[in-house]
């Protein structure tokens, strides 16, 4: 027989807070299990699986922050505003310092992987400050906690995986791999998947150490854009002065982006640079433009009246690093504030 409860009790029970009716993270030990199994079935060794998630628990910070990603709130972001708090006088200065400093390693990396030095401190100033700020939370709990939530439940049990086999190949140990809440590592900010495919020794040491090592991080991100699709040879595009009255829709781009869509909607299509010469197109102060033959692409980040740049294919490959034309073009515009 079911004995109901007495209606003042339901209604208490009912009233507790979510927290209290289910802690947060009340089924972790028991999905964890069922990880393991999974992971195993997958290639994991159960040693490693042993050694990375010892004493492995559930991490509420990182799923609230999660959870708490802007969405498309309707509110217009202003490039401009972006680009003020990124680039800053003391960010460029300190760039153009590590530039020197370590101006050896980063000739030698551009050399082997075909991307400039300037765009390698590009985007080690733009993802850690120059290795300053590169998060200290645990990886291993932060992905597990994450997969465990369901959100973005794939992609975090395929990084959770890589992060494991990561300490099982003796790339790292579990207690050295912190980073951001979302699992990005070391001085290039990379997720554990992207450490696997594209950390690379800079150094001669035998490791590729992106915690510690300079080198190796100016390596393994050149190694990254490389595979991005960094052309070389082409550098990024330029700021340039769009001609009075000229009619965008004339460059519509016909075929709707598969990847990366948002950012890559407002970019034209692709015509070489002689022809948007030909249309009026004029340089902007420091602007070079690349061989006439060179396919680019228009984005107004702000849309008409604001900054326009024309772009490259070695653009996009910084679309790879990081989906978002904000943070590609402050890449972009740092290193060229270095290289001058």
């Amino acid at each position: 027989m079911v004995r109901l409860l007495p209606a003042a009790a339901l209604l208490a029970l009912l009233s507790l807070p979510a927290a209290a009716q289910a802690p947060a993270g009340a089924g972790f030990a028991d999905w964890l299990a069922r990880y393991r199994s999974g992971a195993e079935a997958r290639g994991l060794k159960a040693e490693w699986l042993d050694r990375a998630l010892a004493g492995v628990g559930f991490n509420g910070r990182v799923v609230a922050l999660d959870r708490s990603q802007p969405d498309d709130s309707g509110q217009r972001n202003v490039f401009a505003n972006y680009l003020a708090r990124r680039l800053t006088a003391d960010r460029i200065a300190e760039g153009r310092g590590m530039a020197e400093r370590w101006q050896a390693p980063a000739a030698a990396a551009a050399r082997d992987h075909g991307v400039p030095a300037e765009i390698l401190v590009g985007i080690w100033g733009m993802e850690t400050s120059y290795g300053r700020m590169t998060g200290n939370i645990a990886v291993i709990p932060a992905l597990a906690s994450l997969a465990y939530d369901g959100r973005r439940e794939a992609l975090f049990t395929r990084e959770l995986d890589a992060a494991i086999r990561m300490v099982g190949e003796g790339h790292a140990r579990p207690e050295e791999m912190r980073g951001s809440w979302a699992g990005a590592m070391g001085q290039p900010q990379f997720l554990p998947s992207s450490y696997l495919a594209h950390a690379v020794d800079g150094d001669g040491d035998g490791r590729a150490d992106i915690w510690g090592s300079v080198p190796d991080t100016l390596a393994s991100i050149a190694n990254y854009l490389k595979h991005a699709g960094w052309q070389p040879g082409v550098g990024w595009g330029l700021e340039v002065q769009v001609p009075a009255g000229f009619d965008r829709a004339s460059v519509v781009n016909p075929e709707a982006p598969t990847r990366c869509v948002r950012p890559l909607e407002r970019h034209s299509r692709w015509l070489p640079a002689r022809d948007w010469q030909a249309l009026g197109f004029v340089a902007a102060a420091g602007g070079r433009w690349p061989d006439q033959e060179v396919a680019m692409s228009l984005v107004e980040p702000d849309g008409p009246g604001g900054a326009a740049y024309l772009t490259t294919a070695s653009y996009r490959a910084l679309l790879g690093y990081n989906c978002s034309n904000f943070y590609a073009l402050s890449v972009a515009l740092l290193a060229d504030a270095v290289r001058r």
